[in-house]
């Protein structure tokens, strides 16, 4: 078997038994790139911090359950009163505004600021002895608007699986127990405010439609009346009496016990894997230098 270096113009090859012997002699400095790769790797999965990713599930519920009938009826029989009073004749997509809202920013916003997280998430500028900022200057002081982008972009995580319909939202931190918390608040949030938001317009819509039903003394439209009544009435009390108004947990967020960011076994099995290619490299180069070029 020819000995000269791939590509010379005599078409020779180092052959596998050239490159194992050369392997051989230069076992030490092999063993050393491995060993120096591997080592950084398990350092670097020591050092770098670890991250807990908690996951919840959900089930989007009809929040409007019985409505989409009453205002039918009122639309056809009296619709210029459903304009007036500011309802809805059309059916909307509560699912998809479930989990907008689940992600907004007014949600978010308001937890971080109920909970004080401005500190937890930008501890390094904060002073814990002196519970102040480190910085006086207002533009290097965190703010919800920046809390909001960096919670979105770098701690939650939404998504919704098509088939099924169910929606998984996860919260990747550094604390565990923090990530559960947070996962199960904010859909908990969630589904406050928007029942919140239904009771309020429910009363507004209810209000409303009496004060008409006094005014009138046309029987059909007496009847249209009292046929969406029925309906925000039902869908008020169906609000009150429902805490998971908009989101239904079906599998509630648990601290996990297992970072989610890759370990120290495993970042030193990726150091061992690449100082092997590595060496093996620096041998076939040298090889080629030494057998390619003989003195």
């Amino acid at each position: 078997m020819n000995d000269n270096l791939v590509g010379h113009a005599d078409g020779g090859e180092i052959g596998f038994q050239e490159l194992f012997a050369d392997a051989w002699t230069a076992r030490w400095a092999v063993l050393s790139i491995t060993f120096v790769f591997t080592i950084s790797g398990i350092i670097a999965g020591l050092l770098i911090p670890k991250q807990y990713r908690a996951e919840i599930l959900l089930a989007a519920t009809d929040s409007s359950t019985g409505a989409s009938g009453g205002l039918g009826a009122l639309a056809s029989q009296y619709g210029a009163l459903a304009s007036l009073a500011g309802i809805s004749i059309s059916g909307k997509d509560t699912k998809a505004e479930s989990i907008a809202v689940l992600q907004s920013r007014l949600i978010t916003e308001s937890y971080v600021r109920d909970n004080d997280l401005l500190p937890v998430f930008y501890s390094n500028l904060w002073d814990e002895k002196a519970k102040n900022w480190k910085s006086t200057d207002v533009r290097k002081i965190p703010s919800l608007w920046l809390a909001n982008q960096y919670f979105s972009k770098q701690v939650r995580e939404v998504k919704e699986d098509k088939p099924s319909g169910l929606v998984t939202m996860r919260i990747t931190w550094r604390d565990p127990i923090a990530a559960a918390k947070w996962a199960n608040d904010l859909v908990r949030n969630t589904n406050r405010y928007l029942r919140d938001k239904a009771i309020r317009e429910s009363d507004q819509n209810i209000a409303y439609l009496n004060d008409q039903a006094a005014k009138t003394s046309v029987i059909e439209a007496r009847e249209a009346i009292y046929s969406i009544l029925k309906q925000e009435l039902n869908k008020q009390m169906i609000a009150r009496g429902r805490e998971e108004y908009a989101l239904k947990v079906l599998d509630p967020a648990q601290p996990p016990e297992r970072p989610s960011s890759p370990s120290a076994p495993f970042l030193g099995a990726m150091g061992f894997g690449v100082g092997i290619i590595i060496s093996a490299l620096w041998v076939w180069r040298r090889s080629s230098v030494t057998r390619g070029n003989p003195a």
